[in-house]
């Protein structure tokens, strides 16, 4: 299906604020993000989130091993992905990711891509984490100094909370980055597209709400020994881990502490989802 996505002279969508939209207008960027798809895991379905006028949509549309389908907020958006691409109409669902419950369309697993909205792309992960047995891959486009985070490895100074939960459940890579010019209007900071593609591990070896806390009060005084900075959690047992900062620790070795956590036998509370400090 070629696209003429470029040669539309009609009204465009205009782009929000409050949903932070920055319609992605370079051609060759957006190709590269569909390419990034691998079809890991044998996944046939493929979920877009915010498509906005479809920059990324006509190429998905293009590629007959998925069937794509879209989730968009904005119901201007919606009109216009109407009016323009109307074999996907049956396919387009109106609503917000972080609600919405993906069973209903997705009885199989799927993969997820799109240009995230920078300022709720963490909430969209904690939300693939909860259902990250449905989604065996994720490309997606988002803030750079966020991507370049969750696709850091231990020991680096980019490595935090998002790292470590993402890094427990999938393999990241760091695909390319992207200019402000590459988007209308252009945002005010670099953007970074990544790739997630779930690994091996089903559950983890301790308690997962736990996990969580521990990874996330660890970073919150990422600059403190780990002794001091989970003293929010409790008097840890002794062990050498607790000599070292966050931005150290492995996967495994956060598995570990976590382990130690619980031996305090104190309720771990609910999950979340802020921001990383």
């Amino acid at each position: 299906m070629k696209s003429n996505y470029k040669n539309r002279s009609d009204s465009k969508v205009r782009a929000k604020k409050h949903l932070g939209q920055h319609f992605l207008k370079d051609m060759n960027i957006a190709r590269q993000i569909v390419d990034g798809l691998t079809g890991h895991s044998g996944y046939t379905k493929v979920l877009e989130i915010g498509p906005g006028m479809g920059v990324l949509t006509q190429f998905l549309l293009t590629n007959e091993a998925y069937e794509t389908h879209v989730i968009e907020i904005d119901t201007e958006s919606v009109a216009y992905l109407k009016k323009h691409y109307e074999a996907l109409t049956p396919r387009i669902i109106e609503g917000d990711f972080l609600k919405y419950d993906t069973s209903l369309a997705f009885p199989d697993p799927f993969a997820i891509i799109g240009n995230f909205p920078y300022n709720i792309s963490s909430q969209i992960f904690f939300r693939a984490l909860q259902i990250r047995d449905q989604i065996p891959e994720i490309v997606c486009m988002l803030q750079k100094e966020v991507a370049m985070r969750i696709a850091s490895p231990p020991g680096n100074k980019d490595y935090g909370i998002l790292s470590v939960l993402l890094q427990a459940f999938y393999n990241i890579d760091y695909l390319v980055s992207v200019p402000p010019g590459a988007f209308d209007p252009p945002p005010k900071v670099q953007s970074g597209v990544i790739r997630l593609r779930r690994n091996t591990t089903e559950r983890l070896e301790c308690d997962e709400k736990m996990f969580f806390r521990v990874v996330k009060t660890a970073f919150n005084q990422r600059r403190k020994t780990l002794r001091n900075a989970l003293k929010p959690i409790g008097e840890m047992p002794d062990h050498p881990l607790l000599t070292k900062r966050a931005e150290q620790l492995s996967v495994a070795e956060f598995v570990t502490l976590t382990q130690l956590a619980q031996e305090l036998g104190q309720p771990v509370g609910d999950i979340i989802a802020d921001e990383e400090e």
